[in-house]
């Protein structure tokens, strides 16, 4: 079944893009958080929000139960979209381990993406440590509000709303459950080119995480170290799209 567009969320579509930014979000978050883009992006490139089973259009359905299942399921989204032509690949945090993931499972029946973005990840060959656990299940719910608060996931209309920040609890959750049954596959590579980002003062991001993704890919690779945490300065990530160089560089033959 082709993805509908509760699935695939369409921020940008212009009659002559040269490619698609695909966008793949973080634990607890949704396709909003890329809204922001619009301003940023290239006038030539259209920009794809993939939205998770549980919110946004998709409410009624249940959670993810496992890695799998949720990456299964994004697989799939992506698919109909590498369908209709070049593409870029990105995810931030959890949603960096999922665009690998995700660009490992369409490799042997669908386009590769023309390149790869994973920002704010650890390279996931070591497999799911202590640091890549956060928030982590043991938190309360007080923990995680602040968690999502201190990381300005929350609007304020969600703040000041009981039932609304119940749902985002409740939301958190259910991806941290489904995060923490991922594995590496052992072997698992990419050939796309693959672009990290990072965050100058995020303590998440382990030392040699350039040195290790540099070795899960046998395309290009290139590392930016940009200023703020986790989730970088509230600037540097709206205007994220102009740092991210497969938007304007030359498409591979293949396309």
């Amino acid at each position: 079944m082709t993805p509908d567009g509760t699935t695939v969320v369409r921020l940008k579509q212009g009659p002559a893009a040269s490619r698609t930014l695909v966008c793949l979000g973080f634990c607890g978050g949704g396709t909003g958080a890329f809204h922001t883009w619009l301003p940023a992006l290239p006038a030539d490139v259209d920009l794809v929000a993939v939205c998770y089973p549980g919110r946004e259009g998709r409410f009624a359905e249940p959670y993810a139960s496992s890695w799998t299942e949720l990456a299964e399921d994004t697989a799939e989204a992506v698919r109909s979209i590498a369908a209709e032509g070049p593409y870029v690949l990105f995810g931030h945090s959890m949603g960096g381990w999922m665009a690998f993931d995700v660009a490992d499972r369409l490799a042997p029946d669908a386009p590769a993406p023309s390149a790869l973005v994973v920002s704010a990840c650890n390279a996931p060959d070591r497999g799911l440590l202590d640091r890549d656990r956060f928030p982590a299940q043991r938190e309360d719910d007080g923990q995680l509000l602040e968690w999502m608060r201190t990381h300005g996931l929350l609007p304020a209309h969600v703040l000041a709303d009981p039932d609304l920040t119940d749902m985002a609890v409740e939301l958190m959750r259910a991806d941290i459950r489904a995060r923490d049954t991922f594995e590496f596959r052992t072997g698992t590579t990419v050939d796309s080119p693959l672009h990290l980002l990072s965050g100058a003062a995020d303590s998440v991001v382990a030392e040699d995480a350039a040195a290790r993704w540099a070795k899960l890919t046998s395309g290009a690779f290139r590392h930016d170290l940009l200023p703020g945490g986790h989730f970088y300065t509230p600037e540097v990530w709206r205007n994220l799209p102009a740092r991210l160089t497969a938007l304007t560089a030359p498409l591979p033959a293949r396309w």
